[in-house]
């Protein structure tokens, strides 16, 4: 297993951790025209219920 020689410095454990950034989910509008909610991508729409066109799970 890598075991470092040398203690790494705090300039360059910062700039590597600089990379670690959280990022906003993307989100769709519901294709169901009366919803028109924002959603998450491939998940059914927890307002409506539908996914891909199709009514999948009970109305809220």
């Amino acid at each position: 297993m890598a075991v470092p020689k040398r203690r790494m410095s705090r300039a360059n454990t910062h700039a590597r951790r600089s990379q670690w950034k959280a990022t906003a989910p993307t989100l769709i509008t519901c294709p169901n025209r009366a919803c028109g909610q924002q959603t998450l991508p491939h998940i059914a729409c927890p307002s409506c219920g539908t996914y891909k066109g199709r009514q999948v799970t009970s109305a809220v």
